[in-house]
């Protein structure tokens, strides 16, 4: 440290560019800071830095030593660098970045990340630092004071000195929430919301859980009710929802869609004090909606619409403006493709012509000038041929009630089983409506991307940038991610556009189907980390977190100049 204190004082007042003469290693009091990109402008993207922590008796081995267990203590340590970095506030001020530090702060949900690296040999910190500048002349006294000083605070903070209580919480935390996935898997539920689980949040823009007198902790239809034994701490009491199709019911405003949104969340484990720690969903549930103007490429949508006008053919169906209906087929179909296993919708956010044509609508257009066949009449061949399951938010129409297994009511934030009424009424009024559907579902159908795909024009086959949580540009392709609901933090988006290029040079080659490219892609992150995707492999991948494969086919078959073949 002594020799990166000399280096800034000697280019002090010197062009910004000087900067580069810092970039290497350098030994401080317990870890090495790896300077592994000076950026040439202060108004640049900010310089990537590491910290180097050797284990010693820093971490002890049982707190790494499950998968989850290491999602949540990398996830512990960057919300513990997050805040030292909020305490001690900008290093230095000046132009552009200067005096910025940045570490990629998680949200609620633990997602395996590359903030923060543990193993037996170390702990590595990433982050990025703005370095102080006065319009572009170096502010060598500033920088000392940021790198040589303020920085080894942060980190001796954020690694030596954090509660250990709070990092056995979040460990304790994560082993409950593993016990209760492999209680979903063994006996037959597909999700679980525990007794006491706070569910809305603050705003439509806030992930934190809404405080105050008007909240109603939820809990569990006594029918639906089971108790999940964890470690750490008594068994969790709580209403699991079962395989099959389940339909959550109720008037506007009584909570229907909050809980299916707690539902669609709980692929992720949260973290303490979030009021869904213990809502926990299949993790391989994927949210539906309908996307009016999304391009769709060779997909078989023909288990919903066929017949179309002038023959044209649904089993590979391509499109560059879908329709509501057409669209919410198409992601139906694609998430199949790559193994979705439970479906969520919100009737809010579907096309009404694909969910439902009631008796005086099938009287007035017959079947054969109707090409659409609503999602009612395939729901339950659906799973029971492909073992999908359903959970449904249904407000409007009762047509439902036939097919469901389960059917719960929310009635001012409280849910109740009326599965009973629910078939009775169904059996009641039931009887003149037509079932559409056939007797079959149909599969969807393997599709092989071309290489040319991802040939972007205008020279530009080697961009791909996130631009926020819903957008990649792709070349000069934009992609639109805003109906992958289930995207919860930019850094994934940052993970999916590069995995997209890793995809594209690696894994698509003509031959190889799209589940086929990506579970190979996925395979070689379990096997090297997520590190491997980043173009600053070995050095500074600090900025991403893991998508779920449902995520990343999303923006593959979002991209348009995606060309498939059978």
């Amino acid at each position: 440290m002594e020799r990166l204190r000399q280096l800034l004082r000697r280019i002090h007042g010197k062009s910004y560019k000087a900067y580069k003469q810092i970039e290497g290693s350098y030994n401080g009091d317990g870890f090495t800071l790896h300077i592994d990109h000076a950026q040439s402008d202060p108004f640049a993207a900010p310089s990537r830095l590491r910290a180097v922590i050797p284990q010693a008796a820093r971490l002890e081995r049982e707190w790494f030593e499950t998968a989850w267990r290491r999602t949540a203590l990398e996830h512990f340590l960057t919300q513990e660098m997050a805040a030292a970095i909020r305490t001690q506030g900008r290093g230095a001020s000046g132009s552009g970045k200067s005096g910025l530090i940045f570490v990629d702060t998680p949200g609620p949900e633990m997602l395996p990340r590359t903030s923060v690296n543990v193993d037996e040999q170390r702990v590595e910190l990433r982050f990025s630092v703005g370095l102080p500048a006065a319009g572009r002349t170096i502010l060598g006294e500033q920088a000392e004071q940021l790198l040589c000083r303020l920085i080894p605070v942060m980190i001796k903070t954020a690694v030596f000195r954090f509660n250990k209580d709070a990092l056995l919480a979040y460990l304790r935390l994560a082993d409950q929430q593993q016990a209760i996935r492999r209680y979903l898997r063994e006996n037959g539920y597909v999700a679980f919301v525990a007794n006491g689980s706070v569910l809305p949040r603050q705003s439509g823009a806030s992930s934190r859980p809404l405080t105050g007198a008007g909240v109603i902790p939820f809990q569990s239809p006594p029918s639906l009710e089971v108790a999940i034994p964890v470690p750490h701490r008594e068994p969790i009491r709580g209403m699991a929802i079962p395989a099959g199709i389940t339909l959550i019911v109720g008037g506007g405003y009584h909570g229907k869609s909050t809980l299916l949104k707690a539902v669609e969340r709980g692929v992720y484990n949260h973290v303490p004090g979030d009021g869904r720690e213990y809502v926990i969903t299949d993790e391989d549930a994927v949210k539906i909606r309908a996307e009016d103007g999304r391009r769709v490429e060779k997909v078989n949508i023909s288990p919903f619409i066929s017949n179309l006008p002038f023959g044209r053919d649904t089993t590979r169906f391509s499109t560059d403006d879908a329709s509501g209906s057409t669209s919410q087929a198409a992601n139906i179909m694609e998430a199949l493709e790559m193994g979705a296993t439970t479906l969520l919708l919100d009737e809010d956010t579907s096309a009404t012509n694909f969910m439902i044509r009631d008796v005086r609508m099938q009287k007035l257009v017959a079947k054969e000038k109707e090409p659409i066949t609503p999602f009612v009449d395939k729901i339950r061949l659906l799973y029971e041929e492909h073992g999908v399951s359903v959970i449904l938010v249904m407000g409007g129409s009762g047509d439902y009630f036939s097919a469901a297994d389960t059917v719960i009511m929310m009635d001012e934030y409280v849910p109740r089983d009326v599965t009973s009424e629910a078939k009775s009424i169904a059996r009641q009024y039931g009887g003149e409506r037509r079932s559409e559907g056939g007797d079959r579902f149909g599969a969807p159908v393997p599709r092989v991307p071309l290489p040319e795909s991802f040939d972007a024009p205008l020279g530009k086959k080697e961009k791909a940038d996130a631009k926020g949580l819903t957008a990649i540009v792709f070349g000069s392709e934009p992609i639109d991610l805003s109906g992958a609901e289930q995207l919860v933090h930019p850094s994934q988006t940052r993970a999916i556009a590069l995995m997209m290029k890793m995809l594209a040079k690696r894994y698509v080659d003509g031959h190889t189907t799209l589940s086929e490219a990506i579970d190979s892609l996925y395979g070689l992150i379990a096997q090297k980390g997520l590190d491997v995707i980043s173009p600053y492999y070995g050095q500074h991948p600090g900025d991403l977190a893991l998508p779920r494969r449902l995520e990343l086919a999303a923006a593959v078959n979002r991209l348009r100049t995606l060309k498939m073949k059978r």
